[in-house]
This record gives C-alpha cells, structure tokens and sequence, in this order.
C-alpha cells in the first residue's frame, strides 16, 4: 500500500507540472507621461483644432486566454492643454468642463472586443461634467512587450472615438464650433 500511495504522489505531481499553465488577468497601470488623451473639433470651419490633456490615470486589466478585459481611466480635466493659457482657461469655464465643479472625467469599460490575440473595440461609459454615455472606443493599433527600459511587461495602444459636445452639456457656440469632437487616446500602461 506504502508504494501505490507513493506512486500516486509522484504521478499526481507529474501531472501537475506537464499541465498547462492558464494564464490569469493582468493588470497594467497607466503611464502617465505617455498616455495622453487628445480631442479635436472644427473651429467656424477655418481649421481643425487639437489639444490635449496632460494628467490621466488608472488602470487597465487584460485576460489574453479569456481574451476579455476591463478599462478604466481618469482625466484630470484641469490639465487640458492647449498651447494657449487664456484658451485653457476658457475651456476649464462654466460653459465647457467646468473643472471647478467637475474636474475629472472617466471612461469605465463594459466590455473588450478582442480579434485574434488584441483588442479590437472597448465599449464603456464615458462621464463628462457628471453626464455619462456610452461610447465605443476603436482601437487603431496594441502592442503587448517587455518594456525595453523598465524590464517589465507593458501594453501600448492608440484608440479613438467621436462624441458630441452637446451630449454633455458642454455645446456653447455649437455648430459654429463643432458640435463633433474626435477623442484619439494614446496609452501605455506597465504590468504590476
């Protein structure tokens, strides 16, 4: 008996070892001094104007196995730039963000649409001045690699969407100024 129970220790963990690994959910932290959330709109349709913002966080989990996933970020509206101080200003106003009232926005996913091994689509709610809608975000390009400088895993992805401005309160001078605003968002995030 001393030798089956044996035996059956060293297969169990024979078995054990040869088994596959299933991977588990990974969570990434955004890297803020290189994910940066940009917006555009037409302005009297005499140019396409471009800014930013400087300060956003959060984090972002990804199953590649499961192939499923969650998003969820942080804008500090407060740190929208721009290149002009008085037009920082003017869009942190009342009739804009509101960053006195208001001064973060968040997008939290509701679901990652993968094609093969990347995401393709993040759908989520997107609050801005406390108004939440849904949106798609289109995921344009995504990497998944060693950081060259860190030595730890990283994820880097460029996604985009289109919202309108009245949808959220923030409409002043619509259509004059474009009512259509493009959120193109450049991320990286580094494994924990």
């Amino acid at each position: 008996m001393n030798k089956f129970v044996k035996l059956s220790a060293v297969l169990a963990l024979a078995t054990a070892i040869s088994a596959p690994a299933f991977a588990a959910p990974e969570t990434y932290v955004i890297d803020s001094t290189h994910t940066f959330p940009r917006f555009s709109y037409s302005h009297f349709g005499l140019s396409k104007q471009l800014s930013r913002f400087d300060k956003t966080s959060g984090t972002i989990v990804l199953d590649k196995e499961a192939k499923t996933g969650s998003v969820d970020i942080v804008i500090d509206t407060k740190s929208v730039d721009t290149g002009f101080e008085v037009f920082n200003g003017h869009i942190q106003g009342a009739d804009f963000l509101d960053t006195a009232t208001y001064p973060t926005a968040t997008f939290k996913s509701t679901k990652v649409v993968f094609k093969g091994d990347a995401p393709t689509e993040v759908q989520g709610d997107l609050t801005i001045k406390g108004v939440t809608k849904p949106v798609t975000l289109t995921v344009t390009s995504f990497v998944a690699m060693p950081h060259p400088m860190l030595q730890k895993d990283a994820i880097g992805a460029n996604a985009t969407t289109v919202i309108k401005r009245t949808d959220f309160n923030a409409g002043k001078y619509a259509p004059n100024v474009g009512d259509d605003v493009t959120i193109d968002i450049a991320v990286e995030a580094i494994k924990q």
